[in-house]
């Protein structure tokens, strides 16, 4: 395995957390990054970094962002935000992943890629519904801002620093792993 192509794993994996937080901004970080050709992409993805698929997954992206801030909305995207985060890391993965076999490639973007993503939208879902229920919903947008937050550092640390982006994931998982313990713990006491 080349240099080369563990970089672009740990890109893979960093945009595929950032998925699990918000679908579409990793999508429109990778499509800048694209663009302006700060990073390559797989032959048959680079279509991403196109003005058309720039301008889509910008617009994508500011009404993903703006609809997380509206109450009741925010818990229906989550509700869709599991399947879509999976098959959106499952792509970021792919489009990322350089000098690998076609099988090695999708098995390692449907496990790593998908199921970070899954995996980290599933618990950001899981928070929302708890501030939901605490806090009436009061408490979501200020989620919703530290989701976005995550999201966007993430991308642009994957993009420009694919190691640290990587290490930024552990973190994120660690921190969210903690937090789900602690939403855990205080619902079993509720009931």
């Amino acid at each position: 395995m080349t240099t080369e192509t563990i970089i672009s794993i740990f890109l893979g994996i960093g945009l595929a957390a950032s998925v699990g937080f918000r679908i579409f901004l990793p999508l429109f970080a990778l499509s800048l990054a694209s663009y302006f050709n700060v990073w390559e992409l797989n032959e048959s993805w680079q279509w991403i970094g196109s003005m058309t698929a720039l301008i889509i997954l910008g617009v994508a992206t500011l009404v993903e962002v703006f609809a997380y801030y509206i109450p009741y909305i925010d818990n229906l995207l989550d509700t869709i935000a599991v399947p879509l985060a999976a098959i959106a890391g499952t792509a970021v993965m792919v489009s990322t992943v350089a000098n690998l076999s076609p099988e090695i490639t999708w098995a390692l973007a449907i496990i790593a890629g998908g199921g970070t993503a899954a995996a980290i939208s599933g618990a950001s879902g899981a928070t929302r519904l708890a501030s939901t229920a605490t806090t009436a919903g009061i408490g979501n947008p200020v989620i919703s801002t530290v989701e976005t937050g995550t999201a966007v550092v993430t991308s642009i640390v994957s993009i420009f620093l694919p190691i640290i982006g990587f290490i930024l994931v552990l973190i994120i998982g660690f921190i969210i792993f903690k937090i789900y313990k602690k939403i855990k713990r205080t619902s079993t006491k509720i009931f």
